[in-house]
């Protein structure tokens, strides 16, 4: 569907504008909720269109639909009206549910409130009362009651700071505004701002490497490799989705790294 194809292009970039995604979703739903609502009669008339330009015969619409045997039959159902309504509408229907399961309104909020930690465009998304909402919401357990009062104050500060300091505001992405934080040791100064956007950029890199795990799994336990023990199997999984990590590593660094953890009666 030509609708859903720039969601899918948008997504599968490697840098995300949280709020411009949120958006092209909300708006993917309306589009598909209009072309149910207004566009089947149009899309007959192209059909009917291209059945007589390559001389296909058209069936009379306006006939009673017959449905297979063994099924309760309704008289006053039409072809037209299977066409429109257990066709056309429930494809539509089937597509609005998977962007609803994909995108329910929890995550859709959760993206929304993540949005404004995004420095881009001048931090023109920057809103406390959401940050804080983000933190109380979706982080309870970790930070306390005392923590979650003075992440406002943090927020406030911060606010000036990142108005004043030239350094904070060329920034497109919360992953960059993170590194400098760290760069320029502010973290220390909003630890708890900083804490908040680890929470944030380590949301998205756990839900993807679920997907990957359970694609993993296909490739290392096979039928030959039905019999692995739980922990094996989770070590495999590890080197394996974190392969681009792994192939960093040599024998040697392995081998030092063992060395430093105790003294070992033989040299390696």
């Amino acid at each position: 569907m030509d609708i859903t194809d720039g969601l899918c292009q948008h997504l599968q970039q490697k840098s995300q504008d949280i709020l411009t995604a949120v958006q092209l979703v909300d708006n993917t739903k309306k589009l598909i909720q209009k072309l149910r609502d207004e566009n089947c009669d149009r899309l007959l008339e192209e059909v009917v269109s291209f059945c007589k330009k390559f001389e296909i015969d058209i069936p009379d619409l306006g006939v009673r639909y017959i449905q297979r045997r063994g099924c309760h039959q309704r008289d006053h159902i039409t072809m037209e009206h299977h066409y429109h309504f257990d066709i056309f509408n429930a494809t539509i229907d089937f597509q609005l549910q998977e962007l609803d399961n994909r995108f329910s309104e929890g995550a859709m909020e959760l993206l929304t409130l993540i949005s404004a930690l995004d420095p881009n465009d001048a931090y023109k998304s920057f809103n406390i009362d959401d940050i804080c909402r983000l933190a109380e919401k979706y982080y309870p357990l970790d930070f306390s009651e005392q923590e979650k009062i003075n992440m406002r104050f943090q927020l406030k500060h911060f606010q000036l700071d990142m108005l004043n300091d030239p350094k904070l505001k060329n920034w497109s992405s919360i992953a960059e505004l993170y590194r400098e934080l760290i760069e320029t040791e502010k973290s220390e100064r909003y630890h708890l701002i900083d804490r908040l956007i680890r929470l944030v950029l380590t949301l998205s890199v756990c839900t993807a490497t679920i997907e990957r795990a359970f694609s993993a799994m296909k490739v290392i336990k096979i039928r030959l490799c039905n019999k692995i023990d739980d922990k094996f199997l989770a070590n495999s999984l590890v080197v394996y989705i974190e392969r681009e990590i792994s192939e960093s590593f040599n024998s040697d660094l392995i081998l030092d790294h063992f060395v430093s953890l105790r003294t070992h009666r033989m040299q390696f």
